[in-house]
């Protein structure tokens, strides 16, 4: 189970030229090939310690979503995401905060475990000379077998019986828990099936921040007032460079 972002905007890339396959999603007869999507963070202060000046939520957004097919072109994710803040500008939006997660992600499979993800260093938000600003907060994640992470926020719904804790019930119960019985302490639950299903707890060092300024000319892309200062971009030492 996908956990949606609190969406503000959203664009998407179309290729005009391609067949629509079985597979494809397709907007007004055309394949979509990319997305981003630009949303609210849990937290104010992701938006607010970055971009002091702005109206969070409003002339500020988390970076949430960046998907583009293995079917576009070289630096079809950098023209995506520059084409997408140039029409947040328009709307109002003026300064953009990303994150890249360097943690590898492991999954369990019926031949083991392999890598679903390498990490990454936001090497396309580097191509745009976003301004890099340091880690988020580090925090302990826990990593359930099919490399996907169980939020503290979601922890809190199955234990508070919340709304929406049905859904991370049948996330767990889909990857081998057994039921959680309507009379059954929730937070026993969690403590028993948790490391029944093979999930880990791990030490995250925190994301990497970007900063993307957004603008329709250069003047307003040089007022942008950034509340933290430029750090020099990270890279890849030789032994954790993906293959």
């Amino acid at each position: 189970m996908k956990i949606r972002p609190a969406a503000i905007h959203r664009f998407g890339m179309l290729d005009t030229e391609a067949v629509p396959g079985p597979a494809d999603q397709t907007v007004h007869g055309h394949v979509l090939v990319g997305v981003v999507v630009l949303a609210s963070p849990m937290n104010e202060r992701v938006l607010t310690v970055p971009y002091p000046g702005l109206a969070p939520y409003v002339e500020s957004a988390e970076l949430a979503r960046l998907i583009v097919s293995a079917s576009v072109p070289a630096n079809g994710e950098t023209f995506l995401v520059s084409r997408a803040l140039r029409l947040a500008a328009e709307s109002g939006v003026r300064g953009v905060v990303s994150f890249a997660d360097p943690m590898p992600r492991r999954r369990v499979t019926g031949e083991g475990v392999v890598i679903g993800s390498p990490g990454h260093l936001g090497i396309v938000y580097q191509a745009l000379g976003a301004r890099f600003t340091g880690r988020g907060t580090a925090r302990s994640l826990c990593f359930l077998p099919d490399g996907s992470v169980l939020s503290a926020r979601s922890k809190a719904k199955v234990t508070g019986r919340e709304a929406g804790s049905g859904g991370v019930v049948r996330r767990l119960e889909l990857l081998g828990a057994r039921p959680l019985w309507p009379e059954e302490e929730p937070a026993r639950w969690l403590a028993e099936i948790l490391p029944a299903i093979g999930a880990r707890a791990a030490r995250h060092p925190g994301n990497l921040r970007y900063l993307l300024p957004a603008a329709r000319t250069r003047a307003e892309r040089s007022r942008t007032v950034f509340g933290m200062p430029s750090l020099p971009y990270p890279k890849w030492a030789d032994d954790r460079r993906p293959a």
